[in-house]
């Protein structure tokens, strides 16, 4: 699907298809090209005919490659992992947005629907792209990167319970939860240095289409910057609470596993003498010293109980009990 969205040299806006690339051509102004779910072959003649660079294009067709971005000529290309599904579970599914960037015109280029673009297009594109296409580019990141703060927001309500459930009751599966969301952070993390990354170069001057040189220019780099330095910040923490709280849950549990085998120990350490006892005098001979004594059975059973009483007396101030 190709659309597009035209600013005449007037002003006006024109909404449409691959029409408007050829008025634009002839009319000048500026150009938004969205490209989505495109024939590779067909995608490929309409970014060669609107002069991207051939490893511009095929950086940006393949299935996975690390956010980046590079200057070409007079264009800068600026590849961006956006989003098409994302929660607070941290179930999402990322997909490469590439940014054709000139002085007069923007290509995107996405495989799904992109949230961010779709936000945009239909509401705020004309606005944006009249004050050029470098930051209507920033503000497609800007709201995706906004996406991605709104989920984290909502998944530290959710580490919140799942903290407070861990201390009361806390089971296995609340552990293997844990160990879910950390993998998803993990991953989360190193997206957004990636991100961050391309932000700190974008402040340097080399990139024309999108130059750190004006005042609102440069406020909406660093404000990007910040977005993407703070949700890295943020998955960085919850990265570090998720094993917090797994290495808590671990030492409670050893921490009870221990007063288990404490407590097993002593009854163990009890038994032994008079296991002993027991078994000494449950042995068959006639000529057993004390076999005929008067009393012999209840003097056995006080030496028996004077040495569990002691055990226990000794074991309760050495505090085992």
């Amino acid at each position: 699907m190709i659309r597009t969205l035209r600013l005449d040299p007037q002003g006006n806006q024109h909404l449409g298809g691959s029409e408007q690339i050829d008025l634009w051509r002839t009319e000048g102004g500026m150009l938004w090209v969205d490209l989505q779910s495109e024939v590779k072959a067909d995608e490929t003649n309409i970014l060669e005919s609107l002069g991207c660079h051939q490893l511009a294009i095929q950086d940006a067709q393949r299935d996975r490659h690390p956010p980046k971005i590079e200057q070409f000529h007079d264009s800068t290309f600026v590849l961006y992992r956006g989003i098409a599904t994302f929660n607070s579970e941290l179930e999402h599914e990322a997909q490469t947005i590439a940014f054709f960037i000139n002085p007069t015109l923007l290509i995107t280029r996405h495989p799904q629907e992109a949230t961010s673009v779709e936000r945009l297009f239909n509401e705020q594109g004309a606005a944006l792209l009249k004050a050029g296409p470098g930051h209507l580019a920033l503000k497609v990141m800007h709201t995706s990167a906004g996406i991605y703060l709104e989920s984290l927001l909502e998944f530290e309500a959710r580490l919140s319970d799942v903290e407070d459930t861990l201390l009361e009751r806390g089971s296995d599966e609340l552990m293997k939860e844990l160990v879910y969301y950390r993998s998803r952070l993990v991953k989360l993390r190193r997206l957004f240095n990636y991100h961050k990354n391309i932000t700190d170069e974008l402040r340097g001057d080399e990139f024309s289409s999108i130059a750190y040189t004006d005042d609102a220019m440069s406020h909406a780099i660093n404000d990007l910057h910040d977005r993407f330095d703070r949700l890295y910040t943020m998955a960085q923490m919850f990265y570090d609470i998720c094993g917090d709280l797994i290495d808590g849950y671990i030492s409670i549990s050893s921490h009870q596993l221990n007063r288990t085998m404490q407590v097993l120990t002593v009854i163990t350490a009890i038994f032994i003498p008079l296991g002993f006892l027991a078994g000494l005098y449950g042995m068959n001979f006639d000529h057993m010293p004390e076999l005929h004594m008067a009393n012999g059975y209840y003097v056995l059973l006080s030496v028996m109980g004077t040495i569990a009483v002691g055990l226990l007396a000794l074991f309760r101030r050495m505090r085992w009990l």
